[in-house]
């Protein structure tokens, strides 16, 4: 459902993971860009919790959003009338846990083993826990030579209407370690700076380290490449305030690539987490290559993934990703950065 509106406001929404946009709205940089339209900011994890549910079907005409490509392309699927603008690839700590007392050499003793896999919520947007696990065990079984067959999938609880607002959020959850450490499970799939403490926290062991694999298809993922998208309305009525947006965007990135340690803070408090979880989860080079593209490689890692979802329920119809894209508003965005930019985009 889309919620009409005047173009009042520029609804900005993100996911707590690194992002040049995350980082141009934590230096101002955005809310810049809506005092120069003559436009109010707004910030969906701020809202209400009615406007803060379009972060999911991205029914709001004046919003950019940049997050996990589960709910960008089940919106799609669902004839939501966005646009693609922008993909970035960012590797987040992506592992299959298993007990304190387990121990595994390789992805093969994954045979046999019950894993945990969160539960369907309302919709197929707010599914992605689900998404995430199925997929991340998809890789990490066909990195043993092995598939879903060889192996019991046991469902665990999910939030079904997980939220995104500022003041429901709580330190992030990690799906099923519960599960785990009853023993109603034997392995479960996690991700990001919270997953790593949450690891140290309760002695859990790493069975398989995804970030380990040299192929970039095994690593894709709800995060892994991650889109930029805004509604057709506003790129059809304002597409200067798209443009303006990427090349704050652009910006940033090139700011994070020499501040690596403000760079951090910004992501401790995106994420929840402690230093120490944040440097484990992204490393120390990350940074320098959080900038936008619409490449030809991170297009067909984005179709994989459509592809997986699609196969898995996740989208109500397949699509064709190449209509979606509109690569102009990020090719003027470059032109826009000074000549002598120090970090190529």
């Amino acid at each position: 459902m889309t919620i009409a509106s005047p173009l009042d406001t520029l609804w900005y929404t993100r996911c707590p993971v690194p992002t040049a946009s995350g980082l141009a709205n934590s230096l101002g940089w955005l809310s810049e860009t809506a005092d120069d339209a003559g436009l109010r900011f707004g910030i969906l994890q701020d809202a209400d919790a009615e406007l803060a549910g379009r972060h999911f079907d991205h029914g709001l005409p004046s919003l950019i959003r940049e997050g996990g490509n589960v709910p960008a392309l089940a919106a799609r699927a669902e004839g939501a009338p966005t646009r693609l603008v922008g993909l970035t690839w960012i590797d987040e700590s992506q592992a299959i846990l298993v007990g304190p007392a387990a121990s595994l050499d390789s992805p093969a003793e994954l045979a046999g083993l019950r894993v945990g896999i969160p539960a369907w919520a309302d919709d197929r947007a707010r599914s992605f826990p689900r998404a995430m696990a199925l997929h991340g065990f998809a890789s990490a079984l066909r990195l043993g030579g092995l598939g879903f067959a060889d192996v019991v999938t046991v469902e665990v609880p999910a939030d079904p209407n997980p939220q995104v607002r500022t003041a429901s959020r709580s330190r992030a959850t990690t799906w099923g370690v519960e599960a785990l450490l009853r023993g109603d499970v034997d392995a479960i799939y996690v991700k990001g700076a919270r997953a790593q403490e949450v690891a140290r926290e309760h002695g859990l062991q790493v069975a398989v380290d995804l970030d380990a694999t040299a192929s970039k298809r095994l690593r894709v993922n709800n995060g892994t490449p991650r889109p930029i998208t805004v509604h057709a309305d506003l790129l059809e009525s304002r597409p200067e305030l798209v443009v303006a947006f990427l090349a704050q965007t652009l910006r940033a990135a090139d700011w994070a690539a020499g501040n690596l340690d403000e760079v951090r803070d910004v992501l401790a408090r995106e994420t929840n987490s402690g230093a120490a979880g944040v440097e484990a989860a992204y490393g120390d080079t990350f940074h320098r290559d959080l900038h936008p593209t619409l490449d030809a490689d991170r297009l067909e890692l984005l179709d994989i993934q459509k592809q997986f979802l699609y196969t898995h329920g996740f989208l109500a119809t397949d699509f064709d990703l190449a209509s979606w894209v509109a690569p102009e508003p990020l090719a003027q965005a470059r032109e826009l950065l000074p000549s002598d930019r120090k970090v190529a985009s």
